[in-house]
């Protein structure tokens, strides 16, 4: 399903992403959820909502890392 705020992100996006990579990721969630809705445009047996996460995760690390600290942090330019 998608999402209409930051704040309907699932616990494990929304408790360790920064404010702007929630944004990426539902942003790219909505996204994907919605070009993803044929099974036929699907590469394997993942359901839409599976799809879409992977997309929105995706689309987070090409922005954002995982710290040594645990925490994410901006890649470097």
């Amino acid at each position: 399903m998608p999402y209409n705020t930051t704040s309907e992100l699932p616990d494990n996006v929304r408790n360790v992403l920064p404010t702007h990579a929630q944004e990426i990721f539902k942003e790219a969630f909505n996204s994907a959820y919605d070009q993803y809705a044929e099974p036929a445009r699907r590469r394997d047996d993942t359901d839409r909502e599976g799809v879409a996460r992977r997309v929105a995760w995706s689309a987070v690390k090409k922005t954002y890392q995982k710290g040594s600290d645990g925490k994410w942090h901006r890649r470097q330019k």
